[in-house]
C-alpha cells in the first residue's frame, strides 16, 4: 500500500466550507462514524481534492469500481516513471527494508510483474488448498470460542477475531506453533504504515518488524528447500510457470502480504459484524432463527461497515471524473466505505439487513480488477466458521459495553469487544 509523508492534520487546511471539511480521518468521532460525512461528499460531487493528504477523494460506488479496473491508474508508477519524472520523492533510505518488502508484494505491483507473481502464487494458493483448510478452520474456531465461553466471556477481538485468522495463516505457511505469537505484532507494526501520514515512530516500528519478519521467513524458506512439506511456503518454492519461479524476496513479500491482508479484514469484519448484530437485535434474531442466512449476512457485514475504508491509486495518465480533470502524478483515495453505502447502487444503504441477497450485494470490500483480493475465499471461510460457531454454541452472547475505537482510519475497527453470557 502507499504510505504518506505529506502534511498531516496540522498541515494545509481544506477550503473552508468545502465538503471535505467533514472528512476528518484523524478525528475520533469521524473514525467512529464516517458515514454522514460520506453522504455529504457523495451529494457534493464525484471528486474532491483533500489538501492535508494531497489526494482526490472518490466517494461514489460506480466511480470507485471503474477506477479499480482502470489501467490509467496504478498501485505503483515505477513500471512507467522514475520518482523524479512523476514528481514524487523516493522513499527515504532509512525506510528499508520496509520499502522493498512492501514494493515486491503483488498488491503494490503493476503489469507485467503483477501478472507474473499472481500467476505463480495462484499455482500454490489454490481453491483446493482453501477447501482443505475448512476442517482446520472449524476446529480452531471451536477451540477459541469454547475457551471464551468457558471463561464466561471476555474480549472477542483478542480471544477469537485476531487469533483465528493468524493461526490459519500460520498453519498454511507452516509456522511452528511456538513461533506464532510473533506474527500479529509484526503485522500490526507493518500495517501501521498504511494509515494516512504515518509518523516516523510508526516508520521505525515498521522497519524493525520488516527486518525481523523477513529474516524469520528467510530461515523458514531455507528449511523448506531442504525438507519440503505440504505447506504454502513449500508450494511457493515449487511453483513454476515454464522456467519462471518466484525469487526469494518475492516469496517473502508474498508471505507477509498473505498475513497482513489475510487477517486484517477478517479481524475487523468479525468485530464490526458482531457490533452491527448487537446494535440490531432484530437482525441477530433473524440469524439465530435461520442460520442458513449466514452467507447473506456475511456479505452484508462486509458492506455495511467496511473493514478497509480507503484504497489508493496513482494517476498515471490524466483522467476526468464528473467534469473534474485529475492530472497525471496525482493520487486518488477510493473511499470503499462510502462506495458501499451509495444509494445509487444499494437500496436503503444505511440499513443493516442480513436478508440482503449475497448475489445482489456488489460491495467493493475485496476490491476489483487485477488486484481483487486473492484471499477472499479464505476470509469468507473464516468468517463463516467463527460466526456460525458463535451463533450455534453461544446464542445468548451479549455486548458488555460500547467499545473504544482505535485511532486508525484506513484499517478501521474497535480496540476491543467485551462480551458475556
Amino acid at each position: 500500500m502507499t504510505t504518506h509523508h505529506t502534511p498531516g492534520p496540522t498541515g494545509t487546511p481544506a477550503v473552508p466550507g468545502a465538503p471535505t471539511d467533514l472528512f476528518r480521518p484523524w478525528d475520533g468521532a469521524f473514525v467512529t462514524d464516517p458515514y454522514p460525512a460520506y453522504a455529504a461528499l457523495r451529494a457534493a460531487g464525484r471528486a474532491h481534492y483533500f489538501a492535508p493528504t494531497d489526494q482526490w477523494l472518490i466517494p461514489h460506488h460506480d466511480d470507485v469500481s471503474a477506477l479499480l479496473r482502470d489501467r490509467r491508474l496504478g498501485r505503483t508508477y515505477l513500471h512507467r516513471f522514475t520518482h523524479e519524472e512523476f514528481g514524487r520523492q523516493a522513499p527515504p533510505p532509512e525506510h528499508e527494508p520496509f520499502t522493498t518488502l512492501n514494493g515486491e508484494g503483488m498488491l503494490d505491483l503493476e503489469e507485467p510483474a503483477h501478472a507474473r507473481i499472481r500467476r505463480l502464487v495462484s499455482k500454490a494458493f489454490t481453491p483446493r488448498m482453501v477447501e482443505d483448510l475448512a476442517p482446520t478452520v472449524q476446529r480452531l474456531a471451536g477451540e477459541l470460542i469454547g475457551s471464551l465461553y468457558a471463561d464466561g466471556g471476555g474480549d472477542l477481538l483478542a480471544r477469537v477475531a485476531e487469533p483465528l485468522p493468524v493461526a490459519v495463516i500460520a498453519e498454511m505457511l507452516g509456522v511452528p506453533p511456538a513461533d506464532r505469537a510473533l506474527l500479529r505484532p509484526w503485522s500490526a507494526a507493518i500495517t501501521g504504515m498504511f494509515e494516512l501520514n504515518p509518523s516516523e515512530e510508526t516508520a521505525r516500528a515498521a522497519v524493525r518488524a520488516s527486518e525481523e519478519f523477513s529474516a524469520y521467513l528467510r530461515g523458514l524458506i531455507a528449511v523448506r528447500r531442504r525438507e519440503p512439506g505440504t505447506d504454502l511456503i513449500s508450494a511457493l518454492i515449487a511453483a513454476h510457470d515454464g522456467g519462471d519461479v518466484l525469487s526469494e524476496q518475492e516469496m517473502i513479500s508474498t508471505c507477509v502480504l498473505l498475513l497482513n491482508a489475510g487477517h486484517e479484514a477478517t479481524v475487523n469484519t468479525t468485530v464490526l459484524g458482531w457490533l452491527d448484530l448487537f446494535h440490531h437485535p432484530d437482525q441477530l434474531r433473524l440469524l439465530l432463527d435461520a442460520p442458513e442466512r449466514l452467507r447473506d449476512a456475511i456479505e452484508e457485514m462486509l458492506r455495511h461497515d467496511t473493514p478497509l475504508q480507503m484504497f489508493e491509486r496513482w494517476v498515471l495518465d490524466d483522467i476526468e471524473i464528473g467534469g473534474t480533470v485529475i492530472p497525471r502524478g496525482s493520487e486518488v483515495a477510493l473511499l470503499f466505505g462510502s462506495a458501499n453505502r451509495d444509494p445509487a447502487r444499494f437500496t436503503d444503504p444505511d440499513r443493516f439487513d442480513v436478508t440482503r441477497p449475497a448475489a445482489d450485494n456488489k460491495h467493493l470490500s475485496f476490491g476489483a480488477g487485477i488486484h481483487y483480493c486473492l484471499g477472499a475465499p479464505l476470509a469468507r471461510l473464516e468468517l463463516a466458521a467463527s460466526f456460525g460457531t458463535l451463533l450455534r454454541e453461544t446464542p445468548g452472547m451479549r455486548l458488555v459495553e460500547e467499545p473504544r475505537w482505535r485511532p486508525g482510519y484506513v484499517i478501521r475497527g474497535p480496540e476491543e469487544l467485551l462480551v458475556s453470557w
